[in-house]
């Protein structure tokens, strides 16, 4: 369990099957945030990206309803139609 430790995984420590305690590497914990995320991508947690993040996603402005209608009416008109 020591050697997966020491190679970057976590090990999570049952009671009777209830988490009580996470066994992490100290380097791992030293390594910031590169290396926290190095490490969820060799675990398969995380995929790193494939391309060039959308600059509409990351504006300060927030997108505008379609049609000029409130957010709210669409909602309600939703749920009076039982969608």
């Amino acid at each position: 369990m020591i050697d997966r430790v020491r190679a970057g995984e976590s090990v999570l420590i049952l009671d009777r099957g209830i988490p009580v305690a996470r066994l992490e590497s100290v380097i791992a914990m030293d390594e910031g945030d590169d290396g926290r995320l190095a490490r969820l991508q060799r675990t398969g947690a995380v995929r790193p990206a494939r391309g060039e993040v959308p600059l509409a996603l990351i504006s300060r402005d927030p997108p505008q309803p379609r049609g000029g209608g409130s957010v709210v009416e669409v909602v309600l008109e939703e749920r009076r139609a039982g969608r």
